[in-house]
């Protein structure tokens, strides 16, 4: 499926990349071995109860527990109403985790808390990524960007000049992984199955929620003109590029449209290339 977003969320500025800051998706918790109505300020934690923060770390659920319970044992269950996993709770152990990578079904978990096999209390949370473009650039228009530290600083400027950098973040509540980076329509050299996934050096690009991150191209769309290709010319060739990212947990394509001018030479080395939002 591909998704054209709202170009209104580029305009907004990229938050700081922050893979090591917990993301919190806590859900309603129900009063101990109440089945009934829910605590007061439902989607926050209990702070009188077993359970005190649900959250995303990275790749990881962490589930939080008060220092007093008598809570031995954490369920997760999956939004088809499975078991995803069981994690015993020691004696005087205030945390619990779950490894649920990025090949999880996304939707509403449960995480259940019991004692001598009776259900004391359970929250309810969605762990569901949301990944957006952000941004679009070449290595000759943003040199600050570490272009040395991702190619090398053996690749020659002409090598550079080609490729182009995507900003991604992922604004939803569950981890996620790009596994594809495509550039197509009017770009001097567009593949639409690059070879590997079209990211420089990866496979796969893991993106935690509420992390932003740069992805680098290896497909040289910006290199030098094909047949199929736009290329550039002194009095300037417009046209419209679309970059893709295609991801793992929901198999999901997104794509942006950018408008694109290439102008001032007749080569693609020296040309001058300006990317605008359509």
């Amino acid at each position: 499926m591909t998704r054209y977003n709202s170009h209104i969320s580029r305009r907004t500025a990229l938050r700081t990349a922050a893979s090591a800051a917990l993301v919190s998706v806590a859900g309603c918790l129900n009063n101990d071995g109440d089945s009934g109505t829910p605590n007061d300020g439902a989607g926050s934690p209990d702070d009188h109860g077993p359970l005190q923060r649900v959250a995303v770390d990275g790749t990881t659920l962490v589930v939080e527990l008060s220092a007093d319970t008598s809570v031995d044992q954490i369920n997760l269950i999956q939004p088809n109403g499975e078991l995803f996993g069981t994690r015993d709770v020691a004696a005087g152990a205030q945390r619990v985790s779950f490894e649920i990578g990025t090949a999880y079904e996304p939707g509403e978990y449960r995480v259940v808390a019991l004692e001598d096999g009776e259900t004391v209390t359970e929250s309810t949370t969605d762990i569901v990524p949301d990944i957006q473009i952000q941004d679009v650039g070449l290595y000759r228009n943003n040199p600050d960007k570490p272009w040395d530290e991702v190619y090398g600083d053996t690749e020659t400027d002409r090598k550079k000049n080609g490729e182009a950098f995507v900003t991604i973040e992922n604004v939803g509540s569950g981890p996620d992984a790009v596994v594809e980076l495509l550039f197509s329509d009017d770009v001097p050299n567009p593949i639409e199955d690059p070879r590997g996934s079209g990211i420089y050096d990866a496979e796969q690009v893991v993106i935690a929620p509420g992390e932003t991150i740069d992805l680098f191209s290896s497909s040289f769309a910006f290199g030098t003109e094909t047949e199929n290709g736009m290329g550039c010319s002194p009095d300037g060739n417009s046209g419209q590029f679309i970059v893709t990212v295609e991801t793992r947990v929901e198999g999901n394509r997104i794509s942006e449209v950018y408008d694109v001018v290439y102008s001032g030479s007749n080569d693609m080395t020296d040309c001058d290339v300006t990317i605008t939002e359509p």
